[in-house]
């Protein structure tokens, strides 16, 4: 069915995952390799490692301070496997929605928030809220947050620009406190669009709008996506494992911050886990930031929080660049260097060094120096002393021997 006219083409769901539905796996078992990237089956394997994403985050110090726990992060996407196992306790199904119209839901197809057949919505709740499991070392960033399944495009492209202001307006109804979208649209937005009035209505409630930066960036050009452009939301762009731009993610003034977008592991419908390639799988990673800001600091406002991850994030300039907007997020920072909230970002290079410890003068004793000029003092004076003493001990026998015809008594 040709959607109506006045809709705008649908969005764009990241890097081949429109691919369609996936076969079937037989037997689910351990995996450490990345080798199925982009051909992953349904259920799958389970990845027995940690992802080398998570490799590069001191988790233990992250959770000491933050868990996500009581924050609620809608993700409008593809639908949300609940009854993964690392998502069974993740998701509030009660509060999710299915916005695909009937007349373009797939025949005899599961329908419902968490009816995923892609698998792009479950890989980006797992990033987001995966609880730990003993048989990989896969998690959430933010294992303790509630996920808000909200099932708006399919395989079939059902969803549009439209749906997706919908489902923001859900998610406020929802109580949401962070809203994850990884789909975007390179075609500009009128004025009057309700997908801007409905982001604008998101910030309103005080909630922290995420979106993926788009993967038209190989082109070269610098252009604007949607909704990550939008004033507000904070876009993200992918990063690779040398924390520099994924050649696939879009470049752009807009970009607010890259996050690892590369053989990123997650779990997907059915169980176990598959890896893929996107911002769509680098924004759900700043998602789950926000939420681990929000459930320490739940007074902060949308724009704190955004300006708390850039400011915090790792970069090789003082300030913001096209291609990974204010840097690589750093999530330890980010939530550790949260004493008061900042307005915006502001530029310096890398992380400022910490002032010197005051500290009373410590005597250390005499320097290198001092000691051998005091050894050698010792020496030059035990010399003197030696040359004095065979001198006086010459001029003793001498004047010793000159008297001795004289002075001695005789025998006889």
């Amino acid at each position: 069915m040709q959607r109506p006219a006045t809709l705008l083409p649908v969005l764009a769901l990241s890097l081949g995952a429109l691919a369609g539905p996936p076969a079937q796996a037989t037997e689910p078992g351990a995996r450490t390799d990345l080798a199925a990237v982009g051909t992953c089956t349904y259920p799958a394997e389970s990845f027995a490692g940690r992802p080398w994403y998570l490799q590069r985050v001191l988790l233990d110090e992250l959770w000491d301070r933050s868990r996500g726990e009581g924050v609620r992060v809608a993700v409008i996407d593809t639908g949300v496997d609940a009854e993964h196992p690392q998502l069974a306790g993740a998701v509030d199904v009660a509060a999710g929605a299915d916005l695909i119209p009937e007349d373009k839901q797939r025949d005899g197809a599961p329908q419902g928030p968490t009816a995923d057949l892609v698998g792009h919505g479950t890989k980006v709740a797992g990033i987001i809220a995966a609880r730990p499991a003993e048989d990989t070392g896969f998690v959430g960033i933010a294992p303790e947050a509630t996920i808000i399944p909200i099932r708006q495009n399919d395989a079939d492209g059902a969803g549009n620009t439209e749906t997706l202001a919908q489902g923001i307006r859900h998610a406020i109804r929802e109580k949401a406190d962070v809203i994850n979208i990884s789909q975007d649209t390179a075609k500009p937005l009128p004025d009057d669009h309700p997908l801007k009035a409905a982001v604008d209505e998101a910030l309103a409630a005080d909630i922290v709008v995420v979106a993926s930066a788009g993967n038209d960036g190989a082109d070269g050009q610098l252009k604007n996506t949607f909704p990550a452009s939008l004033p507000g939301v904070l876009a993200v762009a992918a990063s690779d494992r040398n924390n520099e731009r994924a050649l696939f993610s879009q470049r752009g003034e807009f970009v607010g911050v890259a996050a690892p977008g590369v053989d990123i592991v997650s779990t997907v419908p059915g169980g176990g886990h598959c890896a893929d390639n996107g911002t769509s799988f680098a924004a759900p990673f700043v998602a789950g930031v926000a939420a681990l800001l929000l459930a320490e600091h739940p007074d902060w406002e949308p724009h704190e929080v955004v300006a708390q991850i850039q400011q915090t994030a790792e970069r090789a300039v003082s300030g913001a660049d096209h291609h990974v907007g204010w840097g690589v997020i750093d999530p330890v920072r980010a939530v550790s260097q949260a004493d008061r909230p900042i307005e915006k970002p502001v530029a310096h290079d890398g992380v400022r060094p910490a002032p010197a410890p005051r500290a009373a003068p410590l005597h250390l004793g005499e320097s290198y120096a001092e000691r051998n000029e005091r050894l050698g003092t010792y020496v030059f004076l035990a010399g003197a002393v030696l040359v004095g003493i065979v001198v006086g001990t010459s001029v003793v026998v001498r004047d010793h021997r000159r008297r001795r015809p004289e002075d001695e008594p005789s025998i006889g």
